[in-house]
């Protein structure tokens, strides 16, 4: 949760720095982000194989197996990057163009994914490396390293983005290069302590075509998943875009809002309960598995359920940080709202489907997602605020029912499902090698 604080406030820095340059500037960056987000898709998918072998097979002393795992997820994160460099620095601006954005949108959003898609597969690298090493109950080196490369992305982003003291000032691309710098700080610093001995993971020889092929097989949903949900943002972001650039501008900053107060906690506990349950699986305790994943989905519902609380009566003068803009302004406390009153049914969703990747069941959540926010997020709020007229209020309520149908399924899920023998059974196919 530490580690998380600190990059999601990162993030937040970003769009509290555009912003200050105008609301078009906010759009283009949260356009770019669009197309950010796939590689940041398939580093967490690649992590979430990781994690499950990992805590699964630290659980029962399998170490050899468990490094393996980690060496062969790193290695193909690092390949899985370099697509995107080829991407970004020859359809970088078109691809912002082609989603309806303004030719000043387009340029601004171009320059900053250009940056961003150069060090995706350092990207790749730091996300599956700390979750690999988060399986292994490491949660505090994936911390240290990620609290000392935000600090400089935070302090870089300013620097750059405004050209403080003897910095140049760079703007929006000032703002990528800072990102582009962390994600290379972030990757070489867990690379080190992983070889150098200071973590409980290494590095082995990749042999295990079995270990192969379970990486890929959990992996896989967990990336179709946050493919097809970024792929589900591009016609959301159009349908936001036909209500103007104010309203685009204002979702971005409005769901910045509750990321930045809701998020660190809930991915922490997403993590966490990955780790107990796979580990509980992994010392032959299903049902202590069960506890784990719905005493931790409890706790996530009683702490960032009442932080979804504060965030709906204190939107206004929160996202009055990111904008002065009239319109802008009431719209993104709007969305905040929103947001605010989804946090409960948001925080259930993804720690339970944190405890079913700990099972290695990541199919029953890329269902929940992708089947909510293409019914909801995207459908419903096409049907009743463009085909129905009802405006953004049909998108309020489609973010919303996205939401509470996705802490449904997964919960449904968790409840019937049959992840613990699945566990098991990939476990024993793997073997138990220790040293």
């Amino acid at each position: 949760m530490a580690e998380q604080v600190l990059r999601t406030l990162m993030r937040t820095t970003d769009i509290v720095v555009v912003g200050l340059f105008s609301p078009a500037a906010v759009a283009a960056i949260g356009l770019a982000d669009l197309y950010a987000r796939l590689p940041l898709r398939i580093g967490l998918g690649l992590g979430g194989g990781a994690i499950a072998l990992s805590s699964q097979d630290t659980g029962r002393g399998a170490t050899a197996n468990r490094d393996e795992a980690v060496t062969q997820a790193i290695l193909v994160g690092a390949l899985a990057g370099f697509p995107f460099v080829l991407f970004g620095l020859l359809f970088a601006e078109s691809a912002i163009s082609v989603l309806g954005a303004p030719e000043n949108v387009a340029e601004m959003g171009g320059t900053y994914l250009i940056i961003i898609f150069l060090t995706a597969p350092a990207r790749h690298v730091a996300l599956v490396a700390a979750r690999s090493l988060q399986g292994t109950g490491d949660t505090r080196t994936p911390m240290y390293v990620n609290v000392v490369s935000n600090l400089l992305n935070i302090g870089g982003t300013v620097a750059l983005g405004l050209g403080i003291g003897p910095f140049p000032e760079w703007r929006i691309t000032g703002v990528g290069v800072a990102t582009a710098v962390g994600n290379l700080f972030t990757a070489t610093a867990l690379l080190l302590a992983i070889y150098g001995g200071w973590t409980r993971a290494s590095f082995a020889r990749p042999r295990n075509q079995i270990i192969t092929k379970q990486l890929l097989v959990v992996s896989a949903p967990r990336i179709g998943e946050g493919f097809a949900a970024t792929v589900a943002e591009f016609p959301f972001n159009a349908i936001l875009l036909a209500f103007g650039t104010e309203v685009n501008a204002a979702y971005q900053i409005g769901r910045r809002v509750y990321q930045q107060v809701t998020g660190p906690l809930s991915r922490g506990y997403s993590v966490a309960s990955s780790v107990v349950v796979g580990q509980a699986l992994g010392d032959g305790d299903p049902e202590r598995a069960r506890f784990e994943g719905w005493a931790t989905a409890a706790l996530g519902l009683l702490t960032v359920g009442g932080i979804g609380g504060v965030l709906f009566f204190a939107a206004e003068p929160l996202v009055r940080l990111f904008t002065s803009a009239p319109e802008t302004l009431k719209y993104a406390a709007d969305f905040a709202r929103v947001y605010g009153l989804a946090a409960p049914f948001l925080v259930s969703f993804v720690v339970l489907a944190g405890s079913l990747q700990g099972g290695s069941d990541t199919k029953t959540p890329f269902f929940a997602r992708v089947s909510g926010m293409f019914l909801f997020m995207v459908g419903f709020s096409w049907l009743v605020g463009v085909r129905l007229d009802y405006g953004v209020v049909g998108v309020y309520a489609g973010i919303l029912l996205y939401y509470v149908w996705s802490m449904s399924v997964v919960g449904a899920g968790f409840y019937w499902g049959g992840w613990a023998s699945r566990a098991a059974a990939m476990m024993e196919e793997r073997g138990s090698a220790e040293t």
